[in-house]
């Protein structure tokens, strides 16, 4: 009598995200609180009266980004995958320095943190155009992220480098972004003549992207650019109308 297969035991990882009350941050929260891959959510915010607009399930933990990893502050829970969708724009943050404290100095903060957390992948959204030998500023730094992240041999690294994004940020209390706007008006007519490297990407199909992309991660550093990341989307939607 053949001797029954040993059943797979499936996914059950503690995560935690970064960035969790922006735009992509919101909708990824959203996605993992209903993954039945994950144990639990960790969702970092800036201030502890942002863990009220916390979707339920998902736990919430203010940290200070400046300090985060120094001695004698506090680190992060144990996690085995890590999410970060921490940036902002240079008109936002209100110059060259105050943006790079975001995109760069905090990023690397919580990667850092959450390798010594016990996180063994690590998914981090950057830009499309990010190079660092760029002239162009905000791509330049996105571009000395990606190098810095590399750099801390992560057994599994995803970069995401999405288009522009399609999402309300008023709702959130942010302030709505020229470009963004532009896009959210003319892509329901206009948006199907755009290669799909450059069409704008709805901020729910990039979270869907960033969990699949993780999940299934191969070892090493893969890079996916706004092309990649609407197909994971895409086949995640129609694995689940199955």
């Amino acid at each position: 009598m053949a001797k029954r297969a040993a059943a797979v035991r499936p996914t059950s990882a503690r995560v935690l995200v970064a960035g969790a009350t922006g735009l992509i941050g919101h909708a990824l929260v959203a996605r993992l609180a209903a993954d039945a891959r994950c144990r639990s959510v960790t969702a970092l915010v800036r201030q502890p009266a942002q863990r009220q607009g916390l979707p339920r399930g998902v736990q919430g933990l203010a940290i200070d980004y400046a300090t985060l990893g120094h001695a004698g502050a506090p680190g992060l829970p144990g996690t085995d995958w890590a999410f970060c969708c921490l940036g902002t724009t240079i008109k936002v943050a209100g110059s060259q320095a105050a943006f790079r404290a975001v995109d760069f100095d905090a990023v690397l903060a919580f990667a850092r943190a959450a390798k010594v957390a016990g996180a063994s992948r690590l998914a981090v959204v950057s830009a499309m155009g990010a190079d660092a030998r760029s002239r162009v500023f905000y791509n330049r730094v996105k571009g000395e992220m990606e190098q810095a992240l590399r750099a801390l041999d992560l057994p599994q690294l995803v970069i995401a480098r999405p288009s522009l994004l399609l999402g309300e940020r008023s709702t959130l209390g942010q302030p709505e972004r020229r470009g963004e706007r532009l896009a959210q008006a003319v892509t329901p007519a206009l948006g199907w003549l755009l290669p799909r490297r450059l069409r704008p990407i709805r901020a729910e199909a990039l979270a869907t992207a960033l969990v699949e992309a993780l999940a299934g991660a191969p070892p090493g550093v893969q890079v996916l650019d706004n092309a990649a990341l609407q197909a994971l989307a895409d086949a995640s939607l129609a694995a689940r109308r199955r």
